[in-house]
């Protein structure tokens, strides 16, 4: 068994300043840009996120801007596997991430826990 939930979007920019993206998004959310977090850092910037809310961070990407979705698990082997017999498959593994496609075309990841709370709200898959 192992369990999943949505994490947060992200907002995928393709520009040289990462910072006036996630300033921009900041202000457009409201939601202030989170520099002590710990996923702000290189390519990416956290918005702080409210309790029992998803996560909202912004990175930097050489492809066209887009928004996509990261489900957190704490089984990842098994959540792919899931996803796979849905009909998914994987574009890339990454060290700690699997870049996943939809049947119908959207990319989206697979990561680990991130947000505390887990696992509330999140699915047991058997």
């Amino acid at each position: 068994m192992h369990r999943s939930r949505i994490n947060g979007l992200l907002i995928d920019c393709k520009t040289d300043d990462i910072d006036a993206a996630a300033r921009f998004w900041a202000k457009a959310l409201g939601r202030a840009v989170d520099l002590d977090h710990p996923g702000s850092r290189g390519n990416y910037r956290m918005l702080e996120t409210p309790a029992d809310e998803l996560s909202v961070q912004i990175q930097r990407v050489d492809h066209e801007g887009r928004v996509h979705v990261d489900i957190e698990t704490d089984d990842i082997p098994a959540e792919v596997a899931r996803l796979e017999k849905l009909g998914a498959t994987i574009d890339k593994r990454m060290e700690r991430w699997v870049v996943m496609r939809a049947p119908t075309g959207q990319r989206f990841c697979v990561v680990r826990v991130q947000r505390a709370g887990f696992p509330k709200n999140a699915t047991t898959w058997g």
